[in-house]
């Protein structure tokens, strides 16, 4: 039987500011043709469908078409809720989405109810375990410790169970949302850490053949059996390396993994992390391959230099952040903010905040004109609020 797995669409994100509507379109349309082009089984979505619990309208219309694209070809889709979701809302109407192949796991309480598919080899059983906030699902799980390893644990059992009791050879797939030991993350993912320990261990999943994972965005094997498909497009310059993908499982006749298979989707604008003096930016024809990028640009020049953003875009057009790390700044001494100011003038400490707020490079005495009549300013105002009191 063949799946393909993805997670973390994010519907209604964007990207520093950039509307990815488009973007979450296409790879919607992808999703369809490349269903239809190797011949899928069924689709596995692992969670954070949407990218907030009440998204945007644009977000919902798209998704309402994904859903009816996907009952359109006739493909059973097992979709679950992630952290991002409101697991509620994705939910509703299940039960009606179900008839038309649309299988909506939301609910932890029905983790153990699965979607049943068979192929020449026999029974297939799909359990959708939505993700579980370990404080609102302890009492449902009867868990000691509130902790994602206590509540997943427990779901776990109860799906064993399940499939204990199914024909003898019946092979087993398990939709999680779930940070599990050994996934790298990214900038971009909204922390589910309890108590400090987010991680899961990947052998809270034996006895399952296959585990499709959602919530970290990078594509990654845990093992052979346990895997994420990262997200469709990229939501961070944390994610400029990926490589985005979806997964092609082929589950073989005894459960093995007879093929997996990475999918690239469409990529909507290529992304570049730049370092360095902003005149070598500019200049370098080594940045030539990066001038249709979207452009996190770090400038190290001694002295912030002025108009940086408008100079960058004149060759980087789509540059979206800008920082400073000046070459050379000094670091902490350890010793307190008191003491660093003791002795020292309003006057000096505001040309010390100027200089290391552009990286370099005390007022001139333009500046420190400037500075020193809004000091004499605040003071007149002072003492004549003092006057009247």
């Amino acid at each position: 039987m063949k799946f393909l797995h993805t997670s973390d669409w994010h519907l209604g994100r964007a990207f520093h500011r950039v509307n990815l509507l488009g973007a979450q379109a296409a790879f919607v349309d992808h999703l369809v043709e490349t269903v239809r082009a190797h011949e899928v089984d069924a689709i596995l979505v692992a969670g954070d469908v949407y990218d907030r619990a009440v998204p945007p309208l644009p977000a919902v219309e798209l998704y309402d078409r994904a859903l009816h694209r996907l009952a359109e070809l006739g493909v059973p889709t097992v979709m679950i809720s992630g952290n991002h979701d409101s697991a509620r809302r994705l939910g509703v109407g299940a039960g009606l989405i179900g008839r038309a192949g649309i299988h909506l796991r939301t609910d932890p309480a029905g983790c153990a109810d699965p979607v049943v598919l068979a192929d020449v080899h026999g029974d297939v059983a799909l359990y959708g375990l939505p993700y579980l906030e370990p404080a609102l699902v302890k009492d449902e799980f009867s868990t000691q410790r509130v902790s994602h390893e206590a509540v997943l644990g427990a779901a776990m059992n109860r799906i064993r169970a399940d499939l204990a009791t199914r024909p003898p050879g019946t092979r087993s797939v398990v939709l999680a949302h779930a940070f599990v030991t050994g996934g790298q993350a990214s900038d971009s993912e909204r922390d589910i850490s309890v108590g400090g320990v987010e991680a899961v261990p990947a052998s809270v999943f034996d006895g399952v053949d296959y585990a499709a994972l959602g919530h970290l965005h990078g594509c990654q094997t845990i093992n052979e059996r346990v895997r994420y498909s990262g997200s469709p497009l990229a939501y961070s310059f944390s994610e400029a390396d990926h490589r985005k993908t979806m997964w092609l499982i082929e589950l073989g006749a005894e459960g093995s993994i007879s093929s997996a298979e990475r999918i690239d989707t469409p990529v909507p604008r290529a992304l570049a992390r730049l370092r360095g003096r902003l005149d070598d930016l500019l200049a370098d024809p080594a940045h030539a391959v990066h001038e249709d990028a979207w452009v996190e640009a770090t400038l190290t020049d001694p002295v912030r230099p002025d108009d940086p953003m408008a100079r960058l875009a004149t060759r980087f057009p789509h540059t979206l952040t800008l920082a400073f790390d000046p070459e050379g700044r000094q670091e902490e001494t350890g010793t307190s903010y008191a003491q660093r100011l003791r002795g020292r003038t309003d006057q000096q400490i505001a040309e010390d905040f100027v200089a290391h707020v552009r990286g370099g490079g005390l007022p001139d005495e333009a500046e420190r004109a400037v500075l020193q009549g809004a000091f004499d300013d605040v003071r007149a105002d002072d003492s004549v609020r003092e006057n009247h009191r």
